[in-house]
């Protein structure tokens, strides 16, 4: 059992808080690891603005209890029902927990409820750990030419889409 206690509840974006913890949890692994890029910035800057009003949502895991965020996880909209998963942190001392976990199946889930015909991701071999949640959760590798974007981050080496 991965938790000592109740498991963190996950629920949608609602307040100016909860997008500035949405952007620092993933603002310091980012800029730990790799380098903030421009759409990075915007994206974390204006959650509601960029993620929510064109149609998608940002999930927050919350300790119960004391309501302090400790992960999250995007979802953005393109056309065509097309979903990506994207901006997935879980803070360094809740990892370990199965959060990740949670907020996968958590977005997953989302994502069917908004109407996904398809749901990609992009990440990063170094982020081994992440790779190996994502393959779990039934997402399978995918190449280049098969995004559904034009433009994506420099630091996306591994891209997947749900099986």
């Amino acid at each position: 059992m991965p938790y000592a206690s109740a498991p963190p509840v996950v629920s949608s974006i609602a307040s100016p808080s909860d997008a500035d913890a949405f952007r620092a949890l993933n603002e310091e692994w980012i800029s730990q690891l790799f380098t903030l890029e421009e759409e990075d910035r915007a994206v974390l800057g204006d959650p509601f603005g960029r993620i929510v009003d064109p149609g998608g949502d940002v999930l927050l895991a919350r300790e119960p209890g004391s309501g302090t965020v400790v992960g999250c996880v995007a979802l953005l909209a393109h056309p065509d029902a097309v979903f990506e998963l994207a901006k997935m942190a879980v803070t360094p001392g809740a990892q370990g927990r199965g959060i990740g976990r949670r907020l996968v199946a958590a977005a997953i889930g989302r994502a069917r409820a908004l109407g996904a015909a398809r749901l990609f991701l992009g990440t990063n071999s170094r982020l081994a750990p992440a790779v190996h949640l994502y393959e779990d959760a039934g997402f399978v590798r995918i190449t280049r030419d098969r995004l559904p974007v034009a433009d994506y981050y420099a630091r996306a080496d591994i891209l997947m889409e749900l099986g």
